[in-house]
């Protein structure tokens, strides 16, 4: 996740406890989507993509403030 963006994203994460918070909480989800996945993890079809599009919009909200961080730091 964010390859590119690896040293902002360290940044953020040392400095931003709102993007921290959001960056455990997509683990969390990552892991427990791919638990479902594998079938170790029972999980209906509903909760699962629930799961999923939270997971998306955590990525997004994160995405986002990568976004602000770069243009704030280049500007």
């Amino acid at each position: 996740m964010f390859e590119h963006d690896q040293e902002i994203v360290h940044q953020l994460l040392a400095e931003n406890p709102d993007f921290k918070s959001l960056y455990h909480k997509h683990q969390e989800l990552n892991d427990t989507v791919d638990k479902a996945a594998q079938g170790v993890l029972p999980l209906d079809d509903l909760t699962l993509e629930k799961m999923k599009k939270e997971k998306l919009l955590v990525k997004d909200k994160m995405a986002l403030m990568i976004e602000r961080y770069r243009r704030s730091a280049a500007g």
